[in-house]
């Protein structure tokens, strides 16, 4: 007879496409023993619990999930930002997003919606109509802001389509990203393919801004060491010039030399 614990280890464990075996071999137990915890034949300890969490690298909140079900109390919090105890936090995003000016650079949730953007940052997206606390996928979707500025937008959709589905896979199924990922695709249709995809070392972004296309890759950062459960997901979104008309832009709008 499986529990709920043992139903979610079971989940998560097929998510990762991970056997008893080598998970019994990663958690330094037996596979007999994984296969118990997830029958119900044997309950785990809550160091057992936060170890097959670790181990499966799973999201801050279902490792809560797992140990509600396994009986335990939570071991992580969803802090707001503003609150005292993230002051060195909110300190350290504002650092890494004024360092990347002149270059634009954002702070995103798990669904994509804008926490903090730096000055250039906003200055794009007020173009568009667009400021913190907007979401960049409903904006991507949305006719009258991203798809009239971006002008490969069926090249970038589909490559958000694949990290939209890339990411609720890694999340072991997030019903909005899910959603989203069809929108997209629904929307690219019948699209043809661009025959160039695949050979590029990046994808670029082209923004039709007034007069001006500027172009760019992004890197994406994230704090692997963070205990709160909204900051795990939250993810540090730097945008570099594609090309060096778009890099000769932005230095002479942060009044920069190079």
């Amino acid at each position: 007879m499986t529990t709920q614990f043992g139903d979610l280890l079971k989940h998560w464990r097929e998510a990762r496409k991970v056997s008893q075996l080598d998970l019994g071999l990663e958690a330094n137990v037996s596979a007999r023993h994984i296969s118990f915890l997830e029958t119900g034949r044997a309950r785990p300890s809550r160091a057992m619990v936060l170890n097959l969490g670790t181990v499966l690298d799973l999201p801050r909140g279902s490792r809560n999930a797992m140990l509600h079900a396994a009986g335990f109390a939570p071991s992580y919090r969803s802090r707001d930002l503003n609150e005292a105890e993230m002051a060195p936090i909110a300190a350290a995003l504002d650092w890494m997003l004024d360092r990347h000016l002149p270059y634009p650079a954002m702070v995103l949730d798990r669904h994509w919606t804008i926490v903090r953007a730096n000055a250039t940052a906003k200055m794009m997206l007020a173009q568009i109509g667009l400021d913190e606390g907007a979401n960049l996928i409903e904006a991507l979707l949305d006719e009258s802001q991203l798809p009239r500025v971006i002008e490969n937008w069926d090249e970038t959709a589909r490559h958000f389509v694949h990290r939209l589905r890339a990411q609720s896979a890694h999340l072991g199924g997030d019903a909005w990203l899910d959603q989203m990922a069809a929108r997209l695709a629904a929307q690219l249709g019948d699209a043809a393919p661009d025959p160039t995809a695949g050979t590029q070392a990046i994808i670029a972004t082209r923004y039709r801004l007034g007069e001006m296309t500027l172009s760019f890759f992004s890197t994406l950062s994230q704090f692997s060491t963070a205990e709160d459960i909204a900051l795990a997901d939250w993810q540090i979104e730097h945008l570099f010039p594609a090309d060096e008309a778009t890099r000769e832009v932005l230095v002479g709008l942060g009044g920069l030399s190079g």
